[in-house]
């Protein structure tokens, strides 16, 4: 089953390796970090003929989008995958001796475990981003709440 990232690309759960290079797509941004603040914020000769606030502000709605739509597909498929590993389970309690249904079902354990594992990439590479975001933009805009995703 494929999940929607506001009509833009669906993303199938079912397939870990297309699962993961659509949110290898999404980190894009985060991934250029670096190069995005360094076209959007002027050096200080140039500093004057640029809104470094309005800049600051925009790049960190796009980040904030971003990555809300990226933590929302991994925990969407999340739950999508423990409901099968649920539903094998049950299958399993009642016929133990079916080998392809024992396989399957370790299959997707093992595909649960992956994409629960995201949710640990996605928080590094959040505290990545947010802390190049501050050290370029902490004099020109505050973000809500901390700065926090």
């Amino acid at each position: 089953m494929a999940t929607s990232m506001n009509g833009e690309t669906a993303i199938a759960c079912d397939d870990f390796l297309q699962f993961q290079e659509a949110l290898k797509k999404m980190r894009l941004i985060d991934d250029r970090i670096v190069h995005a603040l360094n076209t959007s914020m002027p050096t200080d000769s140039f500093a004057r003929n640029v809104d470094a606030a309005a800049q600051c502000k925009h790049l960190y709605g796009e980040l904030s989008v971003v990555s809300s739509q990226r933590e929302g597909i991994i925990k969407h498929c999340i739950l999508e995958v423990s409901g099968i590993v649920k539903r094998l389970k049950e299958q399993r309690d009642v016929d133990s001796d079916n080998v392809k249904l024992l396989l399957n079902l370790r299959k997707e354990q093992t595909k649960l475990r992956l994409i629960q594992a995201e949710l640990n990439v996605e928080e590094v590479v959040k505290d990545r981003t947010l802390k190049t975001f501050h050290e370029r933009c902490r004099n020109h805009y505050l973000p809500p709440g901390g700065g926090h995703f």
